[in-house]
């Protein structure tokens, strides 16, 4: 399924407007200038979290001999060859969001649900080890900044900046990685499900792929979806965080 089709339905963009509204009743963005120097933080998160995930996809494909991605020109890190524009859109002012989605012939592959299953679980993997490096970057910076105070990485607002761009590319990472497991199509996770368990063989598959999309925004207007990242992408964070700690506690 093409997500970037979908918003030619006008009734998908209805959606859309219905839930960005729904986020703003509900007081997600906030203060307008908080909300966009929150923005600011975010954006290199979101150029590096979108660029990272969908060249692992063109990557591991072409590596199994797809050569599909490499044809349409994915295989780069230029995040203008991964943005969608909608995707991004929805990213910054709903929450979740896509990049544009890479095109993948199986047909190449020796074994398709194998290779399949190895496509589709490298966006969400690169994501995770990038929010992995990030947050050590993060944490080593944290530490000088409370060992050596006259530094500025905290009393400068160059270092406070520094540090919350920082802290922005791990949680849009681990957003992106949470997200796109969802078992709910067209996501990375309904495919990871559907190589794992064959699931084409069904007659339901198909009727289930078919309205993937709409099922989707439901789950988000319900709420459903924020009450399975928040607590995940918080509970990620804060495992990263001790973890990162305790390393960096024996180095130092």
């Amino acid at each position: 399924m093409n997500i970037r089709n979908l918003f030619r339905n006008p009734l998908v963009l209805v959606a859309l407007l219905a839930l960005a509204v729904v986020v703003t009743r509900r007081g997600g963005f906030g203060n307008l200038w908080d909300w966009l120097a929150d923005l600011l933080y975010r954006v290199p998160g979101l150029i590096i979290g979108i660029t990272v995930h969908e060249f692992a996809h063109a990557k591991v494909a072409n590596m199994l001999g797809d050569p599909t991605p490499k044809i349409q020109g994915r295989l780069s890190l230029n995040p203008l060859r991964h943005f969608d524009l909608f995707g991004a859109l929805a990213l910054i002012f709903i929450g979740f969001g896509w990049g544009k989605p890479v095109m993948v012939s199986p047909y190449y592959f020796r074994n398709k649900r194998r290779d399949g299953f190895f496509v589709a679980i490298a966006g969400v993997v690169t994501n995770f080890f990038v929010a992995f490096i990030f947050a050590g970057i993060w944490m080593l910076l944290a530490y000088i900044g409370f060992k050596h105070p006259g530094s500025g990485l905290h009393g400068a607002f160059w270092g406070r900046a520094l540090i919350s761009a920082l802290q922005g590319v791990i949680v849009v990472n681990l957003a992106l990685m949470v997200f796109n497991l969802l078992p709910v199509p067209p996501l990375d996770g309904f495919n990871i499900v559907t190589e794992i368990f064959d699931l084409r063989k069904y007659d339901f598959w198909q009727a289930v792929y078919s309205f993937g999309f709409p099922i989707l925004i439901a789950l988000v207007f319900m709420g459903v979806t924020s009450k399975v990242m928040t607590p995940a992408v918080g509970g990620l964070l804060n495992g990263l965080t001790e973890m990162w700690a305790s390393l960096l506690g024996r180095v130092f």
